[in-house]
């Protein structure tokens, strides 16, 4: 291979742009092809380029707890089947394999040229909105284990030298209570890879296949660099934070995260080993959730304009103890780790920079991806339907100025369901979709508002959960800022009546009843 030290600036930055580029047009590709409202209108996926040893060497800007977390899936799939071939395909969705949470499901490829030299793999992670067990959209509430979560998939060949390998589908499809949809958001993935697959062939046909592996050597050591810079800039010690998750949904309330983050010559370690044990509710976190959120909080802390590849996580140790709250270990279930109990550990992780890096971290954002799930039965088709989203709410501000309304936030960067194609996909209507007004915390620069969402049921039976956070404990202010306004869940029944609801709940509902859930503000900063 060619010295990555011998790549010229330009060639860096064109191939560097290009691998980028390569997994924005997978992603778009995914999202066009997709069946589900989930994928198609929310974009509740990601993309991302790897070099033959497997690193990553660039992802498009999607979700950052499934970017972060991927290296370890691709890890995995390259452990399981070591000498994958041209037009292999690996599926994998395993929270203890490199997985975030059983729902998404990762593809892998690896990427050949014409004479069968290894150029890389690409990759893609979709959150499917339902794979089986308890509860409609895999996510159940209470004591559970992880088996009740859903099928768990190690790494498995999907396609061999290009075949699809029909058993393994039918058995995958068997296990969703909506397999046409499961099908063709599947088959989404396969073909996002295939196109990022050609793309990669064709910059190596351009570039040289040994200028190519050099370049994407070169773009880690200039992530590198750059970010072992930036922390420099900032001053050396060690901060330890800490906050509390509302409760796990099955009886355990305020689970502790607790960090220490320390910064030494030019590289940062996330010590979270005094974080609580892992609980019987679903807010465990893999460890490869806990190195998102570490990788999220560098990055947005020290150079929020680097691309994002393995070599930003050279500058960064994480510590865990496995067996806790955010390093978990079989059977515990994972469900709301992956989207709940990451957004604590960033704000957490990030509680400890605003003190080593003054003016660089605002109040915190709401905490919750808010996530609302219905399934029942379809009364316009007879067949089973299933719907997943997760809700903005109000982002911290800062010293830059208040923060944004109704927008998703850290680990979470999807879209909304707009409320034509949400209604034409379900048997449910949009009743109220507003901003909570006031909810923002109160400060020289407030925090960002809430939402407010009202959903109402028009079939006879249908099946609703919700697993969301900072229902007890608000999103604090930062600088002598007020926190945000807690969110709230509820059921309207047909009648009128008002049932409040957990932070977790799952509930049923017929025609005419509606849920509510109101989400959190960001905090406020600086003293009114």
């Amino acid at each position: 291979m060619t010295d990555p030290a011998a790549v010229d600036p330009v060639t860096l930055e064109v191939v560097r742009n290009a691998l980028a580029q390569l997994a924005e047009e997978a992603g778009a590709a995914l999202r066009r092809t997709a069946y589900s409202p989930n994928i198609k209108e929310r974009m509740d996926c990601s993309t991302a380029v790897f070099d033959a040893a497997g690193q990553l060497v660039a992802q498009a800007e999607h979700i950052p707890v499934h970017l972060g977390s991927m290296p370890l899936s691709v890890a995995a799939a390259r452990e399981r089947f070591p000498e994958l071939g041209p037009g292999d395909q690996v599926l994998v969705s395993d929270a203890y394999a490199g997985g975030t949470h059983l729902p998404d499901w990762t593809l892998v490829a690896p990427v050949h040229d014409a004479d069968g030299h290894l150029l890389g793999f690409v990759a893609n992670r979709a959150h499917h909105s339902d794979v089986g067990g308890a509860t409609p959209g895999s996510m159940p509430t209470g004591r559970v284990d992880v088996v009740a979560e859903g099928i768990r998939i190690p790494p498995v060949r999907l396609h061999v030298a290009g075949a699809e390998q029909d058993d393994l589908v039918r058995l995958l499809l068997t296990n969703t209570r909506t397999p046409t949809e499961r099908l063709g958001d599947l088959r989404a993935q396969v073909g996002a890879n295939h196109l990022a697959a050609r793309r990669l062939r064709d910059l190596a046909g351009q570039q040289g296949r040994a200028e190519l592996a050099a370049a994407m050597a070169a773009t880690l050591d200039h992530a590198e660099r750059r970010v072992v810079a930036a922390l420099r800039q900032l001053p050396e010690g060690s901060v330890t934070a800490e906050d509390l998750l509302d409760d796990d949904g099955a009886g355990t309330e305020d689970i502790a995260i607790r960090a220490t983050v320390t910064l030494r010559d030019g590289h940062v370690t996330c010590d979270l080993t005094g974080s609580d044990l892992q609980v019987a509710g679903n807010v465990n976190a893999p460890v490869a959730v806990t190195l998102s959120a570490a990788v999220y909080a560098l990055r947005a802390v020290a150079a929020p304009d680097l691309p994002a590849n393995d070599g930003l996580r050279r500058a960064l140790t994480l510590e865990t103890t496995p067996g806790t709250i955010v390093d978990a270990r079989p059977p515990a279930a994972v469900a709301a780790g992956n989207v709940e109990t990451s957004q604590r550990i960033v704000d957490v992780l990030l509680a400890a920079f605003a003190v080593l890096a003054e003016g660089r971290v605002g109040a915190a954002s709401q905490g919750t991806m808010n996530n609302t799930l219905f399934g029942g039965s379809d009364p316009r088709t007879g067949l089973a339907f299933t719907y997943y989203e997760t809700l903005a709410g109000g982002t911290g501000a800062g010293p830059w100025g208040p923060g944004a309304d109704g927008t998703h936030s850290h680990m979470t960067n999807t879209r909304n369901t707009p409320v034509e194609a949400f209604e034409l996909a379900y048997p449910l209507r949009v009743v109220e979709y507003r901003l909570r007004e006031g909810s923002g915390g109160a400060g020289a620069s407030r925090g960002g508002e809430g939402l407010r969402r009202v959903i109402e049921v028009v079939t006879d039976d249908a099946t609703a959960s919700v697993v969301t956070e900072r229902r007890r404990h608000a999103p604090p202010g930062a600088a002598g800022g007020g926190p945000g306004a807690v969110g709230r869940n509820l059921v309207v029944r047909a009648d009128g009546t008002e049932e409040p609801l957990a932070p977790k709940a799952t509930v049923r509902l017929a025609r005419g009843d509606r849920l509510v859930v109101e989400t959190p503000g960001g905090g406020g900063y600086g003293t009114a």
